[in-house]
């Protein structure tokens, strides 16, 4: 698989700075690293450092497991692992919402009336400039139309750049989602197979239990027919 580092830092420390970077390097495909070993790594206090984890993990992109440490007085260590799908996910949704705003600016610009004046630089809409009787609040100088297309040029370029990049991070996606879903697939077997195993256990368990059941019976059958055999012939003699 392509790595993935480069993008899960820009990811990541979007959301919580340079510090980040340190965590991609330590959690990249890692499971259940501990949390002392990334302070380490970071060069950080664990404070500073559950504290970037956290808030990675209030935005799913690292989950994490804990366990008791007796060697620390029995105060939980905490062991975590990044969600590399989420955190690709959660960057796909912030570039289809960038798209989205893009084209929206693009049609309005396209769409709308906006005017400016020359002096003081100031851009208002239609329905603003029509309130102020297309003149400047600044200067009292009439406000002229303005040409949009360096604008939209501008902005169509921005929407360009942001489709190029969510193309190659739905591609990305769609390969992490592919493995996982081939991992996912393959815990269900070994699933299926171990409770395969644990029942055919316990069936011969049982199995041997009944075994055990007939064969003492047969042997109280066997004590009953010897005792009452017994009494008749005391009997008869």
């Amino acid at each position: 698989m392509t790595d993935l580092r480069p993008l899960l830092k820009t990811i990541l420390s979007a959301l919580v700075g340079p510090p980040a970077l340190g965590v991609v390097d330590s959690l990249y495909e890692k499971k259940n690293v501990n949390e002392f070993l990334i302070a380490k790594k970071l060069k950080l206090t664990i404070n500073q450092t559950r504290n970037i984890l956290y808030r990675l993990a209030d935005a799913g992109l690292v989950s994490f497991i804990r366990k008791k440490d007796a060697k620390k007085g029995g105060w939980y260590t905490y062991f975590w692992t990044l969600s590399l799908s989420k955190s690709i996910a959660s960057y796909q949704t912030s570039l289809i919402t960038q798209q989205t705003s893009l084209q929206e600016q693009i049609h309005s610009q396209k769409t709308g009336r906006f005017y400016t004046c020359a002096h003081c630089a100031v851009h208002l809409t239609e329905d603003q400039a029509l309130l102020q009787d297309y003149v400047c609040a600044e200067c009292g100088e009439v406000l002229t139309l303005r040409d949009t297309t360096p604008v939209i040029a501008e902005l169509e370029k921005e929407l360009a750049k942001v489709q190029a990049t969510l193309n190659k991070v739905s591609a990305h996606l769609d390969t992490v989602q592919v493995a996982d879903e081939k991992v996912r697939q393959r815990k269900i077997k070994a699933d299926v197979r171990k409770k395969a195993k644990e029942r055919a256990v316990k069936r011969a368990i049982r199995a041997k239990e009944r075994l055990k059941e007939k064969g003492l019976l047969k042997r109280m059958k066997g004590n009953v027919k010897k005792l009452f055999g017994s009494s008749k012939s005391k009997k008869k003699r």
